[in-house]
């Protein structure tokens, strides 16, 4: 995935470790600077990749650049010496696991996610959906995550098998040729009329590389503009079932926009109604993940140029909380 141009990792026995230059390839073409040097030094420390990144010692064609910078094929990065954990106090491998499969052919896997499953390890989780589907595949010679889903959100995930599909995927993502849909069940009567939510939004991270977004002002130095097209499905004693469409793919984008109207989604762990979840989990209802499931993905086969459409179905424990309240 990256080439090497000088010094890789110290060898057994160094005083210490060495400066890394990295040429980025295409398997690795417009992969943030972070999530790029986080699969390169398995076993540094996240708060110290993010860290280096801060200070500057990170460099991609010699300039200074963020986390969040996109790399391209041919980029030079420099990684400055990092000490590297031993294999040996590495995690056990992800075991192998297979998922519904909603659509597949020899250039893409379209599956159903669960809630509660991260798409790929880090930030504290050991594996994720990838990790587990490449222990399962182990005949397949490339596999990638086309886009993510929060840990917290179910429903369809698409991922390539071959290298020509990522990228063709990728770039309708980037230029939002893609029709993304969710149910979202929130708390609270959501007003009919109000079907746009036009509101700008900005990302930061901490020590730790937990990300929190917030609202800002349209002329916020660093707020992103991001819609969100909202219809009213149900209408339920103090909640309402909502279908929600992206026409922008802003990280925690829906969650966000949603709480900031004042309607929290039922079940978010980080900007919903606390109060509420507990209720919710702790009840008769017996819920306990949030209520946002990706039900519709619509895009061109990367092949052919077909329209595509995969849906998930409503998971069983959310038609259970509809039917309950």
């Amino acid at each position: 995935m990256v080439q090497s141009i000088i010094g890789a990792k110290a060898a057994p026995g160094a005083k210490a470790p060495q400066v890394q230059r990295l040429l980025v390839d295409e398997g690795s073409e417009g992969q943030r600077l972070d999530n790029f040097l986080l699969r390169v030094l398995k076993g540094v420390p996240k708060t110290h990749v993010y860290r280096v990144i801060r200070s500057g010692e990170v460099r991609v064609n010699k300039g200074r650049a963020a986390a969040d910078t996109r790399l391209a094929v041919g980029d030079e990065v420099r990684v400055p010496p990092v000490r590297v954990a031993e294999p040996a106090a590495r995690a056990s491998p992800a075991p192998a696991r297979e998922f519904t499969v909603l659509y597949e052919d020899q250039y893409l896997l379209a599956i159903d996610k669960p809630a509660g499953v991260a798409v790929h390890g880090g930030s504290g989780v050991a594996f994720g959906v990838i990790e587990q589907l490449r222990r399962a595949r182990p005949a397949a010679r490339f596999l990638e995550l086309v886009h993510r889903l929060d840990k917290e959100t179910s429903g369809v995930l698409l991922l390539a098998k071959k290298r020509s599909a990522l990228t063709a995927l990728q770039d309708q993502f980037r230029h939002r040729d893609t029709d993304k849909r969710y149910a979202a069940l929130v708390a609270g009567a959501w007003p009919a009329n109000k079907k746009v939510i036009d509101v700008a939004l900005h990302k930061t991270q901490d020590a730790e590389g937990t990300r929190q977004v917030r609202a800002v002002a349209a002329d916020h130095a660093d707020g992103r503009r991001s819609i969100t097209l909202v219809r009213v499905v149900q209408s339920l004693a103090g909640f309402t079932l909502l279908d929600v469409t992206l026409k922008t793919g802003r990280t925690h984008q829906i969650r966000v926009h949603l709480a900031n109207e004042g309607y929290p989604i039922v079940g978010d762990p980080k900007y919903g109604d606390f109060a509420l979840n507990r209720q919710l989990a702790r009840g008769d209802l017996r819920f306990s993940r949030m209520f946002l499931h990706a039900r519709r993905l619509a895009f061109d086969h990367p092949e052919s140029g077909e329209r595509i459409a995969v849906e998930a179905p409503l998971p069983a424990e959310c038609e259970t909380l509809l039917s309950q309240l």
